[in-house]
């Protein structure tokens, strides 16, 4: 009897992606695994001009949506805005008779130049990477899909003279499969501040089991 898997939406947006170290490998690795979509978004619409009717399919194809992103001025990039504003649309994403989103599973992977620690109310920025992203949580809500928190690598702009991208990247391709095999454990993972601390030392993720 064949288990069924979760199909995986990445939908990737890079302004700049020549000078990527870190979102860059996570892409192309992510290209790679057999449960994942992975659109570039600045590479599919250079000028912004979103293709609605394909965009609403793609979600409707897929059973877990996933932002990924290097954090801009505490938010995403722009294409990421313009996506959300065209796509999401009443009628299709909430509204009445919007539904087709319900119980899709939501979460972001992005990078911050700033270490973990400046992420905090005590911090340098004050709130938590959680915090900033509320926006982005509330549309999930709305939209009613199971929102988890971002996955994150701070410090980014020295990961890979620190030697941390390698497993970084080990550590997303787990979360994709664990996410692709159903063993994530969605409602513990949701009270996280952080998707990161829902794998073991060992990268496993945690299952409902």
């Amino acid at each position: 009897m064949s288990v069924v898997r979760n199909k995986i939406l990445i939908l990737f947006a890079h302004p700049s992606l020549e000078r990527s170290e870190v979102n860059k490998p996570l892409f192309n690795a992510s290209l790679r695994h057999q449960d994942v979509t992975a659109i570039d978004l600045y590479r599919e619409y250079p000028t912004f001009d979103i293709d609605i009717e394909v965009e609403q399919q793609r979600l409707l194809d897929h059973d877990v949506i996933i932002f990924m992103f290097p954090l801009f001025w505490y938010s995403t990039p722009a294409i990421l805005k313009q996506w959300q504003d065209l796509v999401l649309e009443y009628g299709f994403a909430y509204g009445a008779n919007g539904t087709a989103l319900t119980d899709k599973v939501f979460f972001c992977v992005t990078t911050a130049g700033g270490a973990e620690a400046a992420y905090q109310q005590d911090g340098y920025n004050h709130f938590t990477l959680r915090e900033l992203l509320h926006p982005i949580e509330q549309t999930a809500n709305l939209t009613h899909m199971k929102y988890l928190p971002p996955f994150a690598l701070f410090s980014s702009r020295n990961a890979a003279e620190q030697g941390r991208i390698t497993e970084h990247v080990d550590q997303f391709i787990s979360l994709l499969t664990a996410c692709a095999e159903q063993r994530l454990d969605i409602q513990h993972a949701a009270t996280l501040p952080l998707l990161n601390h829902a794998l073991t030392s060992a990268h496993t993720p945690l299952t409902g089991e």
